[in-house]
């Protein structure tokens, strides 16, 4: 596992290259791949000999194993909370080859009543997770009650752990703690309490060979060269095989990395300059070996069944007996594959039956048959025409997934092309919900809405039949470069005009104010002619008239979720006006709603680093190319200015998607033709108003005082300047 006369162990623990101990830098990759071996040996121990640990000579983390994988686990400190100060940090691990793995590890706290926050520095918080209290059970912790656990985002290399005080009335004390952890090692603890009592828990990292040209070069040229020796007559195989490399990009910020690996059947380290051996499968136990008539012989990469000469013919004698019974059996399989086939259709037919009622099909056709709904506009179309229409859903039909479902390209008999939407499984307890949904978005007719055509309740999980709209999402257009069809000043304005107009429809034209609850520039289609089509109504929800909101578990997408609705779990018709200012700004900058490519002082939110960039007097440095050559600068402050205030902070002082459908039909009459932005020096820049201090609360676990619940993943916790909180 070590490179030849390099130590391979370190008290219990392994060390495989690229890892190595020792002064000699042959036996490590690189400075950060080095492992001090430390003798931990304290004053109170009575044995006497010592006992060496592992150390991370470069971030200075005790190492409990290594996987030459690409993973290893290290003993992580547990942040304490007395008195208002944190006790300990994580390792920085900013510039290594390791980050925190996203897929292992959890972030846990041990507190009710605040925000336990995921803070990449002391001004950004990338998540957290609140519990609620449980006086009752005060020495008791489940996730969810008086702790809560969470993910973390991916490529973390620095992490600390903070307390948002809630207005609980206390202080964090020395009882509220938060750490990282290694999941797998948690399950088997027996509670979070079992972490109290000590300073560090297990945290397993990745690490990659990342940038190293050299090193690229050394293993690139390392690849798939096959020596074998072969021997007829004792079935005697000796032969090894170069260990595969491949370079692939790691990450968004186009980092390369390594990856070394032996092939199925072989065993060994491929990150030596060394052949990995064969895997003699037959001396192996666990495989199956050969009956009492057969030879195991090992080949390369795997083994087979010789057949001993002298039961040659006791094998054909069996092979004919076996035909013989198989002949003799032949009219009763093919009696009971008649049998399954009968019993397989009045199953099938039974399970559709069951799906059909189980999904509220009975509910809507009472709701059909009462004459309030115009039936002409719902179709319930049958489980075996869409499956034939998508090739039984097959994964070359795939359109697009998200959180509510996965959407399919299909065509109908009548030769229609259609959106088919497999929707994730629906509540039993909500199927009145869903199909009074299914009911009302049958009935929108906007030209800027994405048109329900029917519906498909015989399966397991309720079908969505949508009108197909061809050419792809608003934020292909924004983010790639796209020649056939750029996006000029005046196409952006008339798209921005025709999503708001479908909003205000929604808001306050349609049968029932409906609720989006997930606007972003992936869900506006754009159709044959480029008109917008918004889409994706999996979590909208219809509400009556007299109802100003809806108390709902948090569900949106990173970037473009309400702040006020992430801390009272309260969604407004301005919830959908603030997400509908991050597309508008989304159109004016042509820059993505979070990104980690911007600086700290710049922000990660696109609408924190929009507002910023206006109270700072640079919005015309932030603005895309496209949009300060065609537009006037008149107009483009008055647009600015509406996304602005769409994403005021209080959702009372955002205006309504009907005064913002207004405005923008107001700026695009009064455009006239531009003189390539000549008229700059005229206008003068419209000052903003104080920016409110962002306010945010949350729960991974979706519960809080008097909601029904919050977040379950990190990608619906925004990124916010951590000092406002």
């Amino acid at each position: 596992m070590a490179k030849h006369d390099c130590q391979d162990n370190c008290g219990d623990v392994l060390i495989p290259y690229p890892f190595g101990i020792g002064s000699n830098k042959d036996c490590y990759l690189d400075d950060w791949f080095e492992i001090e071996c430390s003798n931990n040996l304290s004053s109170k121990t009575t044995s006497s000999a010592p006992h060496y640990k592992p150390f991370l000579k470069l971030a200075q983390l005790e190492v409990l194993n290594i996987s030459i994988e690409g993973t290893l686990r290290v003993n992580s400190p547990v942040t304490k909370f007395c008195n208002g100060t944190e006790s300990s940090r994580m390792a920085d691990l900013t510039g290594s080859p390791f980050v925190y793995s996203q897929e292992k590890n959890r972030f846990t706290a041990v507190s009710c009543g605040f925000l336990a926050g995921m803070v990449l520095t002391e001004l950004f918080v990338v998540g957290g997770c609140r519990s609620v209290c449980d006086h009752k059970k005060s020495a008791f912790c489940d996730i969810g009650i008086n702790c809560c656990q969470t993910t973390i985002p991916p490529y973390l290399t620095v992490m600390g752990a903070s307390i948002l005080y809630q207005g609980e009335g206390r202080k964090a004390n020395c009882d509220d703690y938060a750490f990282l952890v290694d999941k797998d090692w948690f399950e088997r603890s027996s509670s979070a309490e079992a972490v109290k009592s000590r300073s560090h828990v297990p945290v397993v990292l990745e690490w990659n060979i990342i940038n190293s040209t050299s090193s690229f070069a050394l293993f690139g040229s390392y690849v798939t060269k096959n020596d074998y020796y072969y021997n007829y007559s004792d079935y005697n195989y000796n032969y090894t095989v170069a260990s595969l490399c491949n370079i692939y990009t790691l990450d968004s910020n186009n980092r390369s990395a390594l990856y070394c690996y032996c092939p199925d059947g072989f065993e060994g380290n491929p990150y030596l300059l060394e052949t990995c051996q064969d895997i003699d499968e037959c001396m192996r136990t666990g495989y199956g070996r050969c009956g009492p008539h057969s030879e195991c012989v090992n080949v390369p990469g795997y083994y087979f069944c010789a057949v001993d000469a002298t039961d040659k013919k006791k094998t054909k004698l069996n092979l004919i007996i076996g035909l013989g019974a198989g002949l003799g059996l032949l009219l009763l399989l093919i009696g009971a594959w008649l049998g399954y086939r009968f019993l397989k259709k009045r199953h099938t037919r039974k399970r559709r039956e069951m799906f059909f009622k189980r999904n509220g099909g009975l509910l809507l056709e009472k709701q059909l048959s009462s004459g309030e709904v115009n039936v002409e506009k719902i179709n319930l179309f049958k489980s075996k025409e869409l499956e034939k229409s998508t090739d039984n859903f097959n994964t070359d039909r795939i359109l697009g997934q998200g959180g509510q479902g996965t959407v399919y390209k299909g065509m109908l008999t009548d030769g229609r092309i259609v959106a088919v939407k497999k929707s994730k499984i629906v509540d039993e307890s909500q199927l009145s919900d869903f199909i009074n949904e299914v009911v009302i978005l049958s009935q929108i007719n906007h030209r800027n809405v994405v048109q329900l055509l029917g519906c498909c309740l015989e399966t397991e999980v309720p079908i969505l039949v949508y009108e197909f709209i061809p050419n792809g999402n608003l934020s292909q257009y924004i983010h790639e470069q796209n020649e056939e069809f750029p996006l000029s000043w005046e196409v952006r304005l008339r798209i921005a005009m025709e999503v708001a107009g479908a909003l205000s429809y929604l808001h306050a034209s349609a049968a029932f104010p409906i609720y989006h609850r997930d606007i972003k520039s992936t869900n506006i289609l754009l159709d044959a002619k480029y008109r917008a089509k918004v889409a994706d109504f999996g979590t909208s929800r219809s509400v009556a008239i007299d109802q100003t909101h809806l108390t709902t578990l948090v569900h949106g997408t990173f970037g473009y979720l309400d702040p006020e609705y992430f801390q009272t779990s309260q969604f407004t018709e301005k919830s959908d006006v603030y997400s509908f200012g991050v597309v508008l700004v989304e159109l004016l900058t042509g820059q993505k709603p979070i990104s980690f490519r911007r600086s700290q002082e710049e922000g990660k939110s696109l609408a924190a680093y929009f507002i910023t960039s206006m109270q700072l007097d640079r919005l015309f440095e932030i603005l895309d190319a496209e949009i300060v050559k065609g537009g006037s600068k008149a107009d483009i402050i008055l647009v600015a200015n509406l996304a602005r205030r769409c994403l005021n902070l209080s959702g009372r002082k955002r205006p309504t998607m009907r005064e913002v459908t207004a405005e923008l039909e107001g700026i695009q009459m009064s455009e006239k033709p531009s003189n390539g932005g000549q008229d700059y020096e005229e206008v003068e820049y419209v000052r903003t108003h104080s920016i409110e201090p962002w306010d945010v609360a949350s729960s991974s676990t979706g519960t809080g005082p008097g909601l029904d619940g919050g977040p379950s993943s990190l990608h619906e916790i925004p990124l916010l300047p951590y000092k406002s909180l």
